[in-house]
């Protein structure tokens, strides 16, 4: 048995649970890397990295490379003496990074591998309305999410799940698949599966302004997938156009009321409490969102103070 010095390369707020998770089993982490500080917000102020943060809090070795083949950077990578390197939510490695320790380098990827390789597989199973989804370990190789496959954990997805509930499941689900993965690594007991390709992969592409809108010409269900899949975060949005005005709306979340009608689709039907928008099969009632400028509000609490003509309209 070997024991493991390892270094542990992630960014966001999934990849700390990981971190912290593999800490607490009594592993060794001689490094980690994390992005480099962007500036955010108004103030453009230079903000961390969760990984970063946590490192910081706890006193671990902490690189931030701005080039992953810088010769400097690679230099403190080897003089860190790891044998494994372990990835969660980080960036494409090139092969002089993966390639470096004795034992490889294997990456978390929150999905059933083959199925939503990419950059945002949490939503996507939502927004495609699977029933199913979980973890796979696998080793690096040159192209993304598509090496040996060490284990996965499955887990059932529920209708009504959102994509952040479903991320902090899985955040715990890699954690044990990590831990096991360890153990698996340090005893020699490892097993890989090579992925096996077909036309018929899904793929979790990166989201943006045009795949996170809302059609209103899609069926109800659809629609609903979206809202819960990009909740809350990076969110499904719409144009809401009542005369001259205009707003993008952020959607946070919504429910379904399955209804025949013969009214016009995207039509807002308002009272005092509650907003509806017209859609194929019924409508779509919306429980929070958030107009430009304003914070996120109940929809019950936007009709407070504003109120809607019954020309009002989301496209």
């Amino acid at each position: 048995m070997e024991k493991l010095r390892i270094v542990f390369m992630g960014t966001p707020e999934f990849a700390v649970g990981i971190l912290d998770t593999i800490i607490k089993n009594n592993y060794e982490i001689v490094g980690v890397i994390t992005a480099a500080d962007k500036p955010a917000g108004r103030g453009q102020k230079l903000k961390f990295s969760a990984v970063k943060e946590y490192a910081l809090e706890n006193n671990l070795n902490l690189l931030q490379p701005t080039n992953l083949k810088d010769e400097s950077f690679l230099a403190e990578l080897k003089k860190l003496d790891a044998n494994l390197q372990v990835v969660v939510a980080f960036r494409m490695l090139p092969e002089v990074v993966w390639k470096m320790p004795k034992l490889g380098t294997f990456n978390l990827h929150a999905s059933l591998l083959p199925d939503y390789r990419g950059a945002a597989p949490i939503n996507w199973a939502i927004i495609n309305g699977e029933t199913k989804t979980g973890v796979t370990t696998f080793f690096i190789d040159d192209k993304i999410d598509t090496g040996a496959m060490i284990l996965s954990k499955e887990t059932a997805i529920s209708s009504t799940e959102s994509a952040g509930e479903l991320h902090d499941r899985l955040m715990l689900i890699g954690s044990e698949a990590v831990v096991e993965t360890l153990s698996l690594i340090e005893s020699g007991n490892t097993t890989t599966t090579i992925q096996t390709e077909s036309s018929d992969i899904k793929t979790a592409y990166k989201l943006n302004k045009e795949n996170c809108k809302i059609e209103f010409s899609k069926s109800s269900v659809e629609i609903y997938n979206l809202i819960r899949g990009l909740s809350p975060y990076p969110n499904a949005w719409c144009c809401i156009k009542d005369g001259t005005e205009e707003w993008n709306v952020k959607i946070y979340e919504a429910k379904l009321v399955a209804e025949t009608h013969n009214l016009e689709i995207g039509s807002i039907i308002t009272t005092k409490k509650e907003m509806k928008i017209v859609v194929k099969d019924g409508f779509l009632e919306i429980i929070s969102l958030q107009f430009p400028g304003k914070k996120a509000m109940k929809a019950s609490e936007l009709l407070n103070g504003m109120t809607f003509s019954e020309k009002s309209k989301a496209l």
